[in-house]
């Protein structure tokens, strides 16, 4: 029997008052009105706005702020003039202060939520710049030919179509302030219909452009992106394909890597191996895009684990070594995992960059039974986890493998964060200490990070 499709719905066009009790886990105002469950974009908690409909469904409705009736004192004036449409940011509009306590609220609700769990201690939150952080990001490209017009942007906020923007203040300003030069590059090339995104990627001295293109360029086109990146100090890859098209052309016969540095804190040990650390990755590679609040985040981590130089500690989802290669310079011996081939060779790599001798990595599906693999055999003394947003709950069920005293939890989804802490609580763990990390100022994104120690195991000074 065919699937019946649901019929399309005329959404009223009356604007209606909505008394906003709480935000919800994407930002958006809930209220109530006629029984009914309603999300309001660009709405704040206590706040009465004048909204318009986007749908209505049986259950709730979706609406959009018009105007602003009774303000909350926490609304502030957006600091980009294309907050209202652009889906980059969803709380520009919210004080940086009320930002992070709600993102705070979230994690204390997701915890309450999974089992009623509770932190001992709430760190206050790692935050950085909240304007100019954003070192990488992907930004979609539209040749409009009537106008003969191209569009750069982000998404606006809940449709496919892209935001025509100047400028953007959440992008390192290295990017931003070349947006216009972007445009006029793509508008000059003869495939300009034919280029669907780019991508930008910023190091601490170098900045990359990556070019989406469905067809081949020109030669005469290739010059002109040669030309380009000279002139504004871009390296320039294309993609014609998928990821493993990615390639560099220019500046010719370079090595394809951006480096970021990492500072680490003072240690009270005599045998901290080096101070500043120098890492590389290709423009393409997973990395965290506010390289500020990394660095604090990665010497929270350090802090909490409390390495000794007698320490054997186990890195998982290690990636490029943003942790790993930090760590190895504590401990007596380090061992990254990561599920990529391609994230493990760049970690190793990261290890030889940096003279690094005690430090290993393996290549292992964390997402399934690992528990036969060379690595988890001698166990280990402290464990870091960052997972991706599917959280980490097949390690966390084999976590009594490693005997660790210490573990530290990375996690950008806070939902699944405190579903693997009541595993990990099952398993004769303690939740010692949790907070945020405002990795995504004027957006709803939710970064964590735990302590979790042995139940049975006394606190130390650092704990």
């Amino acid at each position: 029997m065919a699937k019946r499709r649901r019929q399309n719905t005329k959404v009223s066009k009356n604007l209606i008052e909505c008394e906003i009790l709480r935000l919800g886990h994407d930002g958006r105002g809930i209220a109530k009105y006629e029984g009914k469950t309603q999300f309001v974009e660009g709405a704040l908690p206590n706040e009465k706005v004048k909204a318009k409909y986007i749908t209505q469904r049986s259950k709730f409705d979706e609406l959009n702020t018009v105007e602003v009736l009774n303000a909350s004192p926490e609304r502030v004036t957006p600091p980009c003039q294309h907050a209202d449409v652009c889906g980059g940011c969803s709380l520009q509009y919210m004080s940086v202060a009320a930002q992070i306590s709600y993102k705070e609220g979230v994690l204390k609700e997701q915890f309450k939520h999974f089992g009623n769990l509770s932190s001992s201690e709430w760190f206050d939150p790692i935050v950085g710049e909240s304007e100019g952080y954003r070192t990488k990001a992907r930004l979609g490209v539209v040749y409009v030919g009537a106008r003969d017009e191209v569009i750069i942007g982000f998404r606006e906020k809940r449709n496919k179509l892209i935001t025509n923007i100047e400028s953007c203040v959440v992008l390192d300003p290295r990017a931003s302030n070349s947006i216009s030069d972007f445009r006029e590059l793509i508008a000059s090339l003869s495939i300009r219909q034919n280029i669907p995104q780019i991508e930008i990627a910023m190091g601490d001295e170098r900045a990359a452009l990556v070019v989406r293109h469905m067809v081949a360029f020109t030669d005469d086109d290739l010059i002109k992106l040669r030309l380009f990146g000279e002139r504004v100090d871009f390296e320039i890859y294309l993609q014609p394909g998928d990821a493993s098209t990615v390639h560099k052309i220019w500046p010719e016969n370079t090595i394809d890597r951006l480096y970021f540095s990492l500072a680490l804190p003072e240690v009270p040990t005599s045998e901290l191996k080096q101070k500043t650390l120098k890492l590389g990755f290709h423009p393409t590679d997973f990395t965290q895009v506010n390289s500020g609040v990394n660095r604090k985040m990665i010497n929270r981590a350090l802090e909490w684990l409390d390495i000794q130089s007698t320490d054997r500690v186990l890195d998982l989802f290690c990636g490029l070594g943003n942790f790993t290669i930090p760590m190895a310079c504590l401990a007596k011996e380090v061992v990254g995992v990561e599920g990529s081939e391609m994230m493990v060779s760049r970690g190793r790599e990261n290890a030889e960059l940096n003279d690094l001798e005690n430090v290993s990595f393996s290549v292992d599906n964390l997402q399934a039974d690992f528990t036969k693999a060379a690595w988890v055999k001698k166990g280990f003394d402290k464990v870091l986890i960052d997972p991706p947003r599917s959280g980490a709950l097949d390690i966390v069920n084999h976590i009594s493998k490693f005997k660790a005293q210490r573990i530290v939890y990375v996690s950008c989804n806070p939902a699944t964060l405190a579903r693997d802490a009541g595993v990990l609580i099952d398993k004769g763990y303690k939740l010692v200490k949790a907070g945020v990390m405002d990795m995504f100022p004027h957006t709803s994104h939710v970064e964590s990070v735990a302590l979790f120690e042995k139940a049975n195991k006394k606190r130390g000074a650092n704990g």
